[in-house]
C-alpha cells in the first residue's frame, strides 16, 4: 500500500523553527512536493524535489526561510522552516508523483496534512 505520512508539524512562536518531514512507503517516486493551506485560503504550492536533487523554486512567501531536502534511502521528504511567521499558520501536505518538477502534471498521491501553528 502506498502512503505519504507527514510529521513534525505543532505549535511554535514566531521566529522559532520547525522541520516536517513525509515519509513515503510501498514505492518511490520521482518527485515529492510540500503545499500547505491556511483556513479560508486557497491551496499553496511550497516546492518540489525529484530523486535527482532537481528541485524547483520555492514559492515567494516562504523563499529564504525554507528548505525542501530529500534523503532517497529513507524514501522520505523534509521541509525545514525557519524564521515562522504567524502567516505560515496552515495545514501542510505532501505530495508525490512520477513525472519530474518541470512539467504541470497533476500530484497523484497525498498525506493526511500536518497541522503547523505560529504564534505571534
Amino acid at each position: 500500500q502506498v502512503q505519504l505520512v507527514e510529521s513534525g508539524g505543532g505549535l511554535v512562536q514566531a521566529g522559532g523553527s520547525l522541520r516536517l518531514s513525509c515519509a513515503a512507503s510501498g514505492r518511490t517516486f520521482t518527485t515529492m512536493g510540500w503545499f500547505r493551506q491556511a483556513p479560508g485560503k486557497e491551496r499553496e504550492f511550497i516546492g518540489a524535489i525529484m530523486r535527482n536533487g532537481g528541485r524547483t523554486n520555492l514559492a515567494d512567501s516562504v523563499k529564504g526561510r525554507f528548505t525542501i531536502a530529500r534523503d532517497n534511502a529513507k524514501n522520505t521528504m523534509y521541509l525545514e522552516m525557519n524564521s515562522l511567521k504567524p502567516e505560515d499558520t496552515a495545514v501542510y501536505y505532501c505530495a508525490a508523483r512520477d513525472a519530474p518538477v518541470y512539467l504541470d502534471y497533476p500530484w497523484n498521491y497525498w498525506g493526511q496534512g500536518t497541522q503547523v501553528t505560529v504564534s505571534s
